[in-house]
């Protein structure tokens, strides 16, 4: 039987929670007070994975590697540290016994790290990723590995390695990707936090059809791992079921590292959660642009009625809202974008695989193709020179506001399985290039704009919705802000209908 308890916060004091979907917040608070134990929490996650996680029967398969024993282990142990800082009065790690679900890619030492592709299924780690590191050191526990898609080159989840993950709000849905395990874990309660990277939407994208939290940071603020640290349209960074624990993610996974040469400013600052943990629902003087297509995006109608009502609800709180337009279209962003990948992207999945592009899936060795004439037909310099473009118009869009907020996701779903070689067709036109679905991509190339995914509601498929809060350049403190007041004020989702 499913252990609930009660949950008392300022803002409700009776709501019976199930142990695996405690927040993280929820979850310190009553480990710290002794109500429940972190080894308790991590069991209910592991019930709940032999329930849902499958892959057999409709399971959600977002699980890529489980640690099973060594997990259970590190909480008991976690149990008695809380135990004796009850008796001492001692603090405790920021994370300590909170089960974490790493993304396949951030790799621990002596663990697989395949990235989803089968050449690369003999290969482990030499070392933890600073981010793993990071988590570590704070007391967390990576109890599972999420999946993703071969080399984390889509925005659906399937590989030849692992098959098909499905979204635990409609199993005939993605849960988007490539960070599309993370979000499918956390919504279907198999963790309390999750790890995730973006480098054309992979964190906000599972993130806003999952209905979870994602978070983009400025560029460097989150170390990565060498050689893709050195991309500068990527970055790692946490996911989670609340505003607030993605803060506290943050504050642990972000700071300069030593590996890392693009990474910068401390770690472990208490400025987001601070934000997160009291939000400021008055929001005169805040003044927010609002683009609801982004240059023309084919943006499903429920999408933009549920962005729409988040607009309205910021109005009410006092916001300015002024509406603007990107002068671009989606050709363009897409343009702009693929000449990047296949400057670095392209080429770094051929050299993964070692040139045998027979042994990826469909999409894998499309987005291959895609990116060698992408790369055949722009200079790394006509590439650069495009990126400033859309920095560029960022910028303008920004300009004399606090925030910029559109849709993160045009369509309201794709279908777990799809592969797309011939693109995509959305709200009646034909798209190349299926990544016309997500609105993502210009934040990548504006990629110092920290950006926040957070859930807007739910369309008529089941799945949820989602809008994304652009920040100007290293203003991380403007999206937590505006985050945490639409999770406030917005109708919580709940749990997903089965889960």
């Amino acid at each position: 039987m499913t252990k609930e308890i009660t949950i008392r916060t300022p803002t409700n004091t009776s709501t019976a929670t199930r142990l695996e979907f405690l927040t993280a917040a929820e979850a310190l608070d009553g480990f710290r007070s002794g109500e429940f134990a972190p080894s308790e929490v991590l069991a209910a996650h592991w019930a709940q994975a032999d329930r849902v996680n499958g892959p057999q029967d409709g399971g959600i398969n977002a699980l890529s590697h489980e640690y099973r024993e060594a997990s259970m282990q590190q909480a008991c142990e976690a149990d008695d540290r809380y135990a004796l800082a009850r008796t001492q009065g001692t603090p405790t790690p920021a994370l300590l016994g909170l089960a974490v679900a790493a993304k396949e890619k951030h790799a621990i030492a002596g663990e697989p790290v395949s990235q989803g592709l089968l050449a690369q299924t003999g290969h482990r780690a030499d070392a933890d990723m600073p981010i793993i590191e990071r988590i570590r050191a704070a007391g967390g526990i990576v109890h599972a590995r999420t999946t993703t898609p071969e080399f984390s080159c889509a925005s659906v989840t399937h590989s030849k390695l692992w098959g098909v993950t499905r979204n635990p709000w409609n199993t005939d849905a993605g849960p988007g990707g490539s960070s599309g395990g993370a979000g499918a874990a956390l919504a279907a309660g198999l963790a309390t936090l999750a790890t995730a990277s973006d480098i054309g939407g992979s964190t906000r994208i599972p993130a806003g059809f999952c209905g979870v939290i994602g978070y983009k940071a400025p560029y460097g603020r989150v170390p990565g791992a060498a050689p893709l640290s050195a991309d500068w349209y990527r970055g790692d960074g946490p996911m989670a079921r609340t505003v607030l624990d993605t803060a506290l993610l943050a504050s642990v996974m972000s700071g300069q590292h030593a590996s890392d040469h693009t990474s910068w400013g401390p770690q472990n600052s208490r400025e987001l959660i601070d934000i997160a943990s009291r939000p400021e629902t008055d929001l005169r003087g805040v003044r927010i642009a609002y683009e609801p297509t982004l240059g023309g995006f084919p943006v499903d109608a429920d999408v933009a009625t549920n962005t729409k009502l988040v607009i309205e609800t910021l109005a009410d709180a006092g916001a300015d809202i002024v509406e603007v337009r990107a002068r671009w279209d989606v050709e363009q962003v897409l343009t702009t974008c693929f000449s990047h990948f296949g400057q670095i992207m392209g080429n770094a999945l051929a050299d993964a695989v070692d040139g045998d592009l027979e042994s990826l899936s469909p999409y894998a060795q499309r987005f291959v193709g895609i990116t060698a004439q992408a790369r055949e037909s722009s200079s790394l310099f006509d590439s650069i020179r495009m990126d400033l473009a859309m920095q560029a118009e960022v910028s303008r869009m920004l300009a004399g506001a606090n925030a910029l907020i559109t849709p993160t996701s045009a369509c309201a779903m794709l279908p777990a399985d799809g592969n797309f070689l011939d693109g995509i067709t959305l709200n009646g036109t034909h798209y190349d290039n299926y990544m016309a679905a997500h609105m993502t991509m210009p934040f990548n190339t504006a990629n110092r704009c920290p950006v926040l995914a957070v859930p807007s509601g739910r369309s008529a498929c089941g799945v949820p919705t989602s809008v994304q809060i652009v920040g100007a350049p290293l203003d991380e403190a403007s999206v937590f802000r505006i985050g945490a007041v639409i999770e406030t004020l917005l109708p919580p989702l709940g749990i997903a209908p089965g889960m």
